[in-house]
């Protein structure tokens, strides 16, 4: 409750109680206010005088001459847990006598035996709580309502604290704390006793109530501590959960000095590191104070291992606090990088890497280097990384050297790096993961690229329990996606980036690089809103190599909204980064992309020289068909718009060769073949419509719509083009008849699923989870997954419900 101007803010029943007693319905009133500091008993008190005083009665105040505390119908007593030993006598005195009217305000500490046994005389207890939302507006005024989150956001709703500060932002309203409003704050402290004050500085050190860790502060025993918890809670400074109020922490910052409270704090770090307690709450406050001192060093040390999981970039904070505290920097350099680059400061990982690997008497040289290969292969700086990673030497810098080697050409080198013997180190899930994450990759330019996705698919699920905390230059989830995005599995590779999203698979560092990926998919599907989505869920601060995706987005967007301007504007972002970005296996997305831009923009020049280095990459590997085909399929269209047939028919001739690999590179050979030959004029409807639902198939949705239709526009015949263009309406959007439940089900639909997918779609559809089904049918519930995300490719489904609706069409039909 606080006086204002007009009236008490009260609650409803202490309204009631006090009219009771004004009014003379509650003779005689025995009743006891007890509340901590700034919970408006004086006001109270003040209330009730003036009310009983208007309603005739007379009152008297205990303590400012017993004359009149005999004859008096209400006698008030404040602040009585200050009375000393005389006047408690006396007030027991006078509660002795059950006919008198007393009311006795005092705070819950000090409570002496005495002002105990006075309480005890009486018969009910006021109780005053903090103010709602509701009673600090109507507290503030009209003028200053619009403070009523802030105000009761820092006095935690203490109606004193709201008067105080209410008052102190009448000169000037703002949503910041005065100094005048801290002023009032300054008499309490100073006449507080001094172990009561260092449990609130311990308090604002971020040592909250810990009864053992206070007790070693303040060399007390436990009961003694939680006496002067008691105390503290009083002052009304402690809220209920233990933490000190807004408005009373910066109190304590503005009246006690600083040397005070860093001693405080110093002794808190000391004594927890002795203990192996947190550090963190205690530590954090002393950031950017500018203390040194090995403690504190050390303390900032153990904070940072503290929040190294859940929050990098604090962590490198702290880590950096320490170096300027004391730390020797060779010996957590290592260490700081790693947050850094986890937290997305490659900078400053890369600075900080480099110094390790310089300094000879660094004792983490090789994690210096682990750190550093990371960083650049996030900039896309693969070979310098595989060098990196190479003198490193661990397991884990090994593989990561082999998947650089791989990446920039170097198979044989990848071979060897892999088939080193064991270093000793023990087999986590991280090595585990990345080791057959390398190998899939090796067997995916000589293998079946079935299973080097199977095997990608694995690694992805083996890393998830630790991805969050890891390291990594690129993720199995991520390399899995680009895999699907070169074989048409389109449906795996979502379900691979949004369990990566959901794990947080490198934490911060990946999580544009999966995004990028999801809106490639998308875009590949022909729907551009998704894409864009996704494209900005990703965010604008990119690393280089996410740079050069999402510039390739952009590119592939505008390129297939035939927006001409937009492919000029950002065109020349484009060339920065085909200059910027040394090519790579992984890469080949964006280049294939950027190579139909160019010739669309008639400059190709510009880009041949980064294309025959893709080129000479791809050759070192011996042109494994999962690379090359994408590449050659961009470059088909490259070549068809520059109106080059010799260079479009070696495509085609490309593509018809590695069409023996597997239904997807059948499925572009056939649509070469076909593009080719409507672009010269000889448009077979029947031929156009099975090599665009080939392409469908596949998962390249958008191209096979841009077939029929460019098939459509060049017919001389009108119903092969109605037909036709039918078809590219249906194939932009999704396989089959526009009505689920027609030939999707009987004609198309059922041949595209296996037996085995056809039992998991009759029990999914019937409600069971993936667990019953996988339990009925003696596979894992991850299994069923996959089967669902091969089933949604397939059909081409653009959600979950939409899968459902076109399963529930395609059983019923077959029944």
């Amino acid at each position: 409750m606080i006086a204002t101007q007009t009236e008490l803010v009260l609650d409803e029943p202490t309204r009631e109680l006090c009219a009771a007693v004004a009014a003379g319905r509650l003779a005689p009133a025995r009743l006891a206010v007890v509340a901590p500091g700034g919970y408006g008993k004086t006001a109270l008190l003040d209330h009730l005088a003036a009310s009983r005083t208007r309603a005739g009665g007379s009152v008297a105040w205990f303590g400012e001459g017993t004359d009149g505390t005999g004859t008096a119908d209400l006698v008030l007593v404040d602040a009585a847990h200050e009375l000393g030993d005389a006047q408690l006598a006396e007030l027991r005195r006078l509660a002795g006598d059950d006919r008198a009217g007393l009311v006795i305000a005092a705070r819950p500490w000090p409570r002496p035996a005495e002002l105990n046994r006075v309480l005890g005389r009486l018969r009910a207890q006021v109780v005053l709580r903090p103010f709602d939302r509701a009673q600090t507006r109507s507290a503030l005024g009209r003028e200053r309502e619009w403070l009523t989150d802030f105000v009761h956001a820092e006095t935690g709703g203490v109606p004193g604290f709201v008067t105080r500060l209410g008052h102190a932002l009448a000169a000037r309203p703002r949503r910041e704390v005065p100094a005048a409003a801290l002023t009032g704050f300054r008499a309490e402290l100073d006449r507080m006793p001094p172990d009561v004050l260092r449990v609130l500085l311990a308090v604002d050190a971020g040592a909250g109530l810990d009864a053992d860790l206070l007790g070693a502060l303040l060399g007390r025993e436990h009961d003694d501590v939680a006496e002067l918890v008691d105390a503290a809670r009083a002052t009304g400074l402690l809220s209920h959960d233990g933490t000190l109020l807004p408005v009373a922490a910066k109190a304590l910052r503005a009246a006690v000095p600083s040397d005070r409270r860093q001693g405080v704090a110093r002794r808190l770090v000391r004594l927890q590191l002795e203990r192996s307690g947190p550090v963190l709450p205690v530590v954090r406050s002393l950031l950017g104070a500018g203390l040194t001192g090995p403690e504190l060093a050390k303390g900032f040390e153990a904070a940072a291992e503290e929040v190294a999981t859940t929050e990098p970039a604090l962590a490198a904070r702290l880590y950096e606090a320490a170096v300027d505290a004391g730390s020797p920097p060779g010996a957590v350099g290592a260490r700081w990088a790693e947050l850094a680059a986890r937290a997305g400061d490659l900078d400053t990982a890369l600075r900080l890497a480099d110094e390790v690997v310089a300094a000879g008497d660094a004792p983490d040289r090789a994690g210096g280097a682990r750190v550093a290969g990371t960083a650049l292969a996030l900039r896309g700086q693969l070979a310098r990384s595989a060098e990196l990673f190479r003198w490193s030497g661990t397991t884990l810098s090994t593989v990561y050297a082999a998947i650089g080697s791989l990446g920039t050409g170097r198979l044989a080198e990848a071979r060897q790096l892999l088939e080193r013997p064991a270093s000793g180190e023990p087999p986590t899930l991280l090595s585990g993961a990345m080791s057959a994450t390398a190998r899939a990759l090796l067997d995916s330019v000589s293998a079946t690229p079935t299973a080097a996705l199977s095997a990608l698919v694995s690694a992805a699920e083996t890393l998830e329990p630790v991805a969050r905390s890891a390291l990594l230059p690129d993720s199995p989830a991520a390399l899995g996606a680009v895999v699907g995005l070169h074989c048409g599995e389109l449906g795996i590779a979502e379900s691979l980036l949004e369990r990566a999203i959901a794990a947080e698979c490198g934490g911060g560092t990946l999580a544009a690089r999966h995004r990028l990926l999801l809106a490639w998919i998308a875009m590949v599907r022909g729907d551009a809103e998704l894409a864009g989505e996704r494209l900005r869920a990703a965010g604008e601060e990119l690393a280089p190599r996410d740079w050069l995706f999402a510039v390739g987005l952009r590119v592939g967007l505008a390129r297939r909204a035939s927006d001409l301007a937009a492919l000029r504007l950002i065109w020349r972002e484009a060339c920065e980064a085909v200059i910027r970005h040394p090519a790579d296996l992984f890469t080949i997305l964006p280049f294939g992309e950027f190579s139909v831009a160019a010739a669309r923009l008639g400059d190709r020049d510009r880009l041949g020289h980064r294309l025959r280095q893709v080129w000479d990459l791809l050759h070192a590997l011996g042109d494994p068909p999962l690379w090359t085909v994408p590449l050659h399929w961009s470059g088909l269209h490259a070549a068809i718009i520059a109106e080059r047939q010799d260079e479009a028919r070696d495509h085609v001739a490309a593509l018809a060769a590695g069409a023996d690999r597997g239904p997807y590179f059948a499925a572009v050979a056939s649509a070469a073949e076909c593009w080719l030959r409507v672009i010269a004029g000889d448009v077979d409807a029947e031929r156009v419509e099975t090599a665009a639902r080939g392409l469908h198939d596949a998962g390249l949705w958008w191209d096979a719509a841009r077939l029929a239709g460019q098939a459509a526009i060049r017919t001389t015949d009108r119903k092969a083009m109605v037909a036709l263009l039918d078809s590219a309406r249906m194939l932009q959007g999704r396989p089959g008849p526009a009505a689920p439940g027609d030939a999707v089900a009987a004609t198309t639909g059922s041949a595209k699923l296996s037996e085995r997918e056809l039992q998991v779609a009759e029990l999914v559809v019937a409600g069971r989870t993936y667990k019953q089904v996988g339990d009925q049918l003696y596979i894992s519930a991850k299994t069923v997954e996959h089967h669902m995300a091969r089933m949604r490719q397939r059909l081409g489904a653009t959600s979950r419900s939409d899968l459902l609706a076109q399963l529930r069409a395609l059983l019923a039909a077959r029944e």
